[in-house]
């Protein structure tokens, strides 16, 4: 496995860099798995800031909650991180199981 692919697999899970990794690794299982997941955590990402916006109307408790899902997505975030730069093919918790990208 190539260094680059590792680099290409560790950014997928940076935001919107996934889509990066998508166009730039179509040949490479490894980047693609890793675009997968960081395309999956990508949505997690905007579904918890739509639901953030919804906890708002509710005081102290939904701030929380929302603070408390924002945290878990970072840590996600960066566990991905780390199985891409050790080459690891790993799934994360709670998101890994979900396959959007082939």
């Amino acid at each position: 496995m190539e260094n680059g692919n590792k680099l290409l697999a560790a950014i997928s899970y940076i935001w919107i860099l996934c889509i990066v990794t998508i166009l730039c690794a179509k040949d490479d299982a490894f980047a693609r798995y890793h675009a997968n997941q960081g395309l999956v955590l990508l949505i997690a990402n905007i579904a918890s800031v739509v639901a953030g916006f919804i906890l708002g109307f509710i005081p102290f408790v939904g701030g929380i909650i929302s603070w408390i899902i924002s945290i878990a997505l970072f840590v996600l975030m960066i566990l991905g991180i780390v199985n891409a730069a050790t080459g690891k093919m790993k799934p994360l918790p709670l998101i890994g199981g979900i396959e959007i990208i082939k």
